[in-house]
């Protein structure tokens, strides 16, 4: 397997989710030993939708996976926009 058939198969969009979980446990445990990054809960609709497209782009080089991709393109939108709405609702607490 070269580099360009593992760019064109699933493994690359693997790789990239495991890092977005890595990334998000690392995440939670600064913030729970030291008290200080950000919490998870805080940035948890961003990773939501980050991963929701992963998760699509996954199912999109997956043979017959469209039903998949289409869920996943869904929630993906409805994480963005609870993300937008929560933080328009921040902005206007602050003003």
């Amino acid at each position: 397997m070269n580099l360009a058939d593992i760019y064109q198969s699933p493994l690359v969009v693997d790789i990239a989710i495991g890092f977005i979980l890595i990334e998000t446990a690392a995440l939670w445990a600064f913030h729970q030993i030291t008290g200080r990054g950000l919490a998870v809960g805080d940035c948890l609709l961003t990773i939501l939708s980050g991963l929701s497209l992963m998760l699509a782009l996954r199912c999109a080089l997956t043979p017959d996976m469209w039903p998949g991709m289409a869920l996943f393109l869904i929630t993906a939108g409805l994480a963005h926009g609870a993300d937008l709405r929560a933080r328009a609702k921040l902005k206007q607490h602050d003003n």
